[in-house]
């Protein structure tokens, strides 16, 4: 280290003053909350159970990160400890710790901690420790003597950086000296001259002067733009049976068009959502070329172009169910999709009858007409006996979808179905005709359904025209709304992220223009079950024949909330409240509401979260069961 210019192991250099510890400065301006220190192994003889109190320090996100990078909290949880091994985990937290204030602004900041009353450098804390009456927990106290607080003074940028990106640093002369917005402060710089055309910028690591007598910050950042450059020569690498003309035209940048790196990686991003990439990464020539443009260069992936899946469930209600899917990814050669799946249904249950089956064969050809467009072509039958009726039906239909933008969806649909359903020991045939609309919102970040969802909102609005040729003649149209919002407690401070989430569920549908009996029982509306009110059996919820057997109605409303609550390693737990009303008029909200609710656990695996829950109904109607159990692979909703 040069006498009066310490340089941090994070390569961001502060220049030295004989009144502030060097040590302490190097700390400061680190990346505090990624400092990681390793504990040696050992091996505990007698060990010692704790407890830790931490002093506030009046600053809700400091006192979140000091729990957070606290070894003895972490560690508590995996058990007691060696009386030896616990004074070691304690000198490493005041380290740890001490980082963490440096890093909030806090740089003459100090870490104290006491076990049983007696301080780390007691020479007979180990002993003390272990006269500790057995079964009692050591209580380990964490205090802080926070010192001034530092707040940058000068920013300076030196170098030739256009005026219109001077600005673009996200800190201020005033703000509190807090390390990672420093740091970071150098990467904004950088993607700031990337979107201004300038994609062989340097940008140093930030040189940071400390005033201890005033407390304050001086920060300098050595920055050179270089020449402003629009794109040049775009390389495709890694094709084999993807057309490269289709992805070509899949291209968000162009030739000629001036260097924007958030274009770039929207550009990436797009290519992966096509499915038939299993990696897409991009970067940059190193030098510009002959006419002063700078080569874009695409690694592609390829994914195997068949894949293979298995499913099963299980629920009280509806008994087990198995599914084999099979995909071609890349059909032609322009990412088109052919899904095939079959399932066996009604594996005993409550609400099932007996054995079934559901098989589907879907083929989907994007930028169909233009680009964001999707042709679907549907074809399946099902057969399934439930509880509210027997059914065999053929169904196909063709959709055309397209994506407005990264949040909306909207499709126009041509549906049609031949059925046989037995009801009360009646058998009907109907042949339906239907034009279904459709639109999503969906702004959760996340398009998998296995996937956890932690924050937004997902949205869709359905309305379908229907034709129903049968007995009786209808024609009516089926309105139907699902939403559901997701809030991630963290944001309030309370919790670290993604590890407690409140979901929120709504569904609301009506049928116009048909009373129930002039509906063909498959197109009525049926309440309780996994995807409705849990506690119920399927179809349960709503008008009954005198044998108490299902009728169904022209209206659903329904609603949940569920807290899901991450535990320890992969495991977690979730709790609900469900409620909903099924009807014999168009108009929701007009009939006794049925509640049930329930504890449920979750297992976190790359490919979702396997689902175990048990709900109970709150009021019961006629025919109800004692609780429901619900076993799938992902959340509820």
């Amino acid at each position: 280290m040069r006498p009066g210019r310490p340089c941090n192991r994070h390569g961001l250099e502060a220049r030295n003053d004989p009144k502030l510890n060097p040590h302490s400065l190097r700390l400061v301006l680190a990346a505090a909350l990624a400092a990681q220190i390793a504990l040696a192994p050992c091996h505990a003889a007698d060990p010692q159970a704790y407890k830790v109190g931490f002093a506030a320090t009046k600053n809700a996100e400091l006192d979140a990160a000091i729990k957070g990078t606290s070894q003895l909290e972490s560690l508590r949880e995996k058990g007691p400890v060696a009386p030896f091994v616990l004074v070691g985990r304690a000198r490493q937290d005041v380290e740890r710790l001490t980082v963490v204030l440096h890093g909030y602004g806090y740089y003459d900041g100090a870490v104290a901690i006491t076990i049983a009353g007696h301080a780390l450098d007691d020479p007979d804390l180990v002993d003390e420790i272990a006269a500790l009456p057995k079964g009692e927990s050591a209580d380990i106290q964490v205090g802080f003597e926070l010192g001034s607080l530092y707040r940058l003074r000068k920013i300076a940028i030196d170098g030739d950086v256009p005026d219109a990106v001077r600005d673009q640093l996200g800190i201020a002369s005033g703000d509190v000296a807090v390390a990672s917005n420093v740091l970071n402060a150098q990467s904004r710089l950088r993607a700031a001259l990337g979107e201004a055309g300038y994609p062989l910028a340097s940008v140093e690591a930030p040189v940071a002067v400390a005033d201890p007598q005033d407390h304050v910050l001086d920060v300098t950042i050595l920055a050179h733009a270089g020449p402003r450059a629009d794109i040049g020569e775009i390389r495709l690498n890694g094709l084999g049976r993807v057309s490269e003309d289709f992805v070509r035209r899949r291209l968000l940048v162009h030739t000629g068009e001036r260097f924007s790196p958030s274009r770039i990686e929207k550009t990436r991003t797009d290519l992966l959502a096509l499915g038939v990439f299993s990696g897409v990464t991009v970067r940059n020539a190193d030098t510009l070329d002959d006419q002063g443009r700078i080569a874009l260069i695409f690694d592609l992936q390829e994914r195997a172009r068949h894949g293979v899946g298995l499913g099963a469930a299980y629920s009280t209600d509806l008994g087990g169910s198995a599914k084999i899917t099979w995909s071609q990814r890349n059909l032609l050669g322009d990412a088109e999709q052919l899904n095939l799946s079959a399932a066996a249904t009604g594996l005993g249950g409550t609400a099932s009858q007996g054995l079934g089956y559901n098989v589907t064969a879907q083929l989907i050809k994007p930028d169909f007409g233009q680009r964001d467009q999707s042709l679907a072509l549907n074809v399946g039958a099902i057969n399934q006996k439930l509880e509210a009726y027997d059914q065999d039906a053929l169904m196909s239909g063709v959709s055309l979808n397209r994506k407005s933008s990264t949040l909306w969806t909207a499709g126009l649909g041509v549906t049609g179905e031949r059925e046989r359903i037995l009801q009360e020991g009646l058998t009907r045939d109907y042949t339906l005709l239907g034009l279904p609309v459709s639109g999503q919102f969906n702004n959760t970040g996340v398009s998998n359904p296995l996937d956890d969802t932690v924050r937004g909102v997902r949205a869709t609005l359905t309305v379908a025209p229907t034709e129903s040729f049968g007995p009786n003649n209808a024609t009516f149209v089926i309105l139907q709304a699902n939403a559901s919002t997701y809030f991630d407690l963290a944001s309030l401070g309370w919790t670290r992220a993604g590890r407690s989430v409140i979901a929120l569920r709504a569904l609301m549908g009506s049928a116009i223009g048909a009373a129930p009996f002039s509906l063909p029982p498959d197109q009525r509306f049926y309440g309780g079950g996994s995807t409705t009110v849990r506690g119920f059996r399927f179809q349960s919820i709503g008008p009954q024949f005198p044998d108490q057997r299902p009728i169904g109605g022209t209206s659903i409303d329904a609603g949940t909330i569920e807290l899901r609550q991450r535990l320890m390693g992969d495991w977690g737990m979730a709790a609900f409240v469900d409620a909903g009303q099924v009807g014999t008029t168009s108009v929701p909200l007009q009939t006794k509401v049925y509640v049930g609710g329930g504890l449920g656990m979750r297992y976190y695996t790359p490919i979702g979260a396997i689902r175990l829950d048990v709900a109970v109904p709150v009021n019961k109607q006629p025919g109800s069961d004692t609780f429901e159990v619900y076993v799938g692979l992902g959340q509820a909703f």
